[in-house]
């Protein structure tokens, strides 16, 4: 560590030495940058936020919406574009010396360089421009930086609303040209398809070619097949619950020897519930009516004296419509059965005609459905234009004005004054502490030492007269009035920009 404090203590005892050059040299760094700094001009900011609001509620709910990251990129890049930046510039002071192609170009450039478009959201813009021209004065560089972003939002604004009517107006002309070929070559195969038609009735009809309409049946058979397994299923199901459920229900009021036994059966209980027992003569009476009523119940058919049963006529409704439907599916499946079979038939007889057959189908349905398409396209676009005519979507708010920037943003002369002062301090130091290192003498004692790795026995100090110490300190306040001179300068030149600050604000 005290090698470190002697070699610093070396360096500044050789710069002090020197002291005068190492003044000399930070003057004229100093006044050369200086110079350099006042000859920069001052550049002028000014900043304007916008809001593009690119589809409106009335799009969105009619789906003519276009995709909206599309929409903001079109709008970062037709904000700097060429064309714009060339109208700012005819517009404003920056085109006042532009006269050729060439200057006009440079001036774009040079423009697209100083504008900034950054996207704060994703319908929310900052437009900064930043002019500083040396041949203007610094009231004219901010009034300008100003105009230019006034510019950039009115030309945004006129170009893109009518130049968004305009795209759907070309957009739907070109779509009823494209309708009209379509259109033509549709009803072409049309009619080729009707005269084949007419010719092959078993292979046209209907739509789809021949191979997709087999498919289909078949599939529709495969599905007619699930049905009427379903049918059977159901029928059978409703024929089990009339086999064990009865045609009449019984009651007393039913008539017949059953409806009489019923009858005695309910008042023999009648009367055992009053107390009789048994061997009381009433009970005893019902007793033999009823087993004589149970004689003649037995010799009675089945099913006679009873009230027909609501359950089983339900039943019976029930049962017939399932056997409908079993009956219908069945004449489903033969019919298309016999179609399968015939159309399997005539592929079979007339191989080139059913590829015929299968081409122009083909071909029309493809032509039919690129026109629906496109008449779709058409009509959507054409709803669009009416909306973008009678009520625009396109939805631009400043949301902050361009403002009138009252100081400079660049350069930053007191840091850069200030930088060149420390910058011309050290080179002065530099260069002398060069100079000091040319010489081969040694400042300190110890630097000998280690220098010649001999012990250094001691050292003479120096001796000055009067006159001489005189001398010395004349020539030191010489030198801290040069000093302070350089740091006077610097002071004046801050003192300088923030007046001339002052009144551009």
């Amino acid at each position: 560590m005290q090698e470190v404090f002697d070699e610093i203590r070396s360096a500044l005892h050789t710069v002090w030495n020197r002291r005068w050059i190492a003044l000399a040299v930070a003057w004229g760094v100093c006044i050369l940058g200086w110079l350099a700094i006042g000859l920069i001009p001052n550049s002028y900011e000014s900043r304007a936020r916008i809001y593009v609001e690119l589809e409106d509620v009335l799009s969105e709910q009619l789906d003519i919406s276009g995709d909206g990251k599309q929409a903001i990129t079109k709008v970062r890049q037709t904000l700097v574009s060429a064309v714009n930046l060339e109208r700012v510039v005819r517009n404003t002071k920056l085109g006042e010396k532009v006269a050729t192609d060439t200057e006009m170009q440079s001036a774009v450039e040079n423009l697209t360089k100083n504008i900034l478009v950054e996207s704060e959201q994703d319908n929310l813009f900052q437009i900064t421009a930043t002019v500083g021209k040396s041949s203007f004065s610094d009231a004219e560089n901010a009034a300008l930086a100003k105009d230019v972003v006034q510019n950039l939002i009115d030309i945004f604004r006129e170009s893109n609303i009518a130049g968004n009517r305009g795209d759907v107006a070309d957009t739907i002309a070109f779509l009823d040209e494209q309708l009209e070929d379509r259109k033509r070559e549709l009803e072409a195969a049309e009619q080729r398809r009707l005269a084949f038609e007419a010719q092959h009735p078993d292979l046209i009809g209907g739509t789809g070619s021949v191979a997709g309409r087999l498919q289909g049946m078949r599939s529709e058979m495969r599905g007619i097949d699930a049905d009427i397994a379903a049918a059977q299923s159901a029928l059978a199901a409703i024929n089990g619950q009339i086999a064990s459920t009865p045609r009449t229900i019984l009651s007393p009021n039913s008539g017949g020897a059953r409806g009489a036994l019923m009858s005695a059966e309910s008042q023999l209980a009648a009367m055992r519930a009053r107390g009789l027992t048994d061997s009381h003569p009433d009970i005893q009476a019902q007793q033999r009516q009823i087993a004589a009523l149970r004689e003649q119940a037995a010799r009675e058919p089945a099913g006679a004296g009873g009230s027909p049963n609501p359950a089983y006529t339900s039943l019976q409704s029930i049962q017939a419509e399932r056997q409908a439907n079993v009956q219908a599916l069945q004449a489903r499946k033969a019919a298309l059965q016999s179609d399968i079979s015939a159309l399997v038939a005539a592929q079979a007889d007339e191989p080139a005609v059913a590829a015929e057959a299968n081409r122009i189908s083909r071909d029309y349905e493809v032509l039919k459905d690129k026109y629906d398409e496109l008449l779709k396209d058409r009509e959507e676009m054409r709803l669009r234009g009416q909306v973008e005519t009678e009520r625009s979507a396109f939805q631009f708010e400043v949301i902050d004005p361009p403002t009138a920037p009252r100081n400079p943003s660049a350069p930053n002369r007191p840091l850069l004054l200030l930088g060149v002062l420390i910058v011309g301090i050290g080179a002065g130091a530099g260069v002398a502490f060069v100079m000091g290192q040319l010489k081969s003498s040694f400042t300190t004692a110890d630097k000998l030492e280690r220098t010649l790795d001999l012990p250094v026995i001691g050292t003479i100090s120096r001796s000055m007269t009067d006159a001489a110490r005189a001398h010395e300190k004349l020539r030191l306040k010489q030198f801290l009035a040069g000093a302070g001179g350089l740091a006077g300068v610097c002071f004046l030149l801050l003192v300088v920009e923030i007046i001339q600050v002052g009144s551009v604000a």
